[in-house]
């Protein structure tokens, strides 16, 4: 049992992941400020925060929400990665390393979310 939601080894995935795809946006160009940046940030961010969230909930109605919540962000991040590869912002290798790596943690989240039924 986790006594924090900073123990938990997906919450951490998440948090690096959402590093990576922040580090990767620092070379958009700045008309994408308010677009595919703020849009890819966001959705990278909510994964983390949304399990963080559900750690902190009591009952198994309310984690597994916030759990369903934090895997659609990482499909939409994941989403908005093959965008950015597909119109020439970002590397299409870097792209699949990071989608890959989204790919483990939403399996890890389905496992949480197994759990919880």
């Amino acid at each position: 049992m986790y006594r924090s939601f900073r123990d938990m080894p997906v919450w951490k995935n998440a948090l690096e992941l959402s590093s990576e795809v922040f580090n990767l946006t620092t070379t958009l160009p700045r008309s994408e400020d308010y677009g595919l940046s703020s849009q890819i940030r966001r959705s990278s961010n909510s994964v983390s925060a949304n399990i963080a969230e559900a750690f902190g909930r009591k009952h198994k109605k309310d984690k597994s929400h916030f759990y369903h919540i934090s895997r659609g962000s990482a499909f939409e991040t994941q989403s908005h990665l093959f965008y950015g590869a597909e119109i020439g912002y970002f590397n299409v290798d870097e792209v699949k390393k990071l989608s890959n790596n989204y790919d483990s943690l939403i399996y890890e989240l389905n496992k949480i979310l197994k759990t919880l039924e």
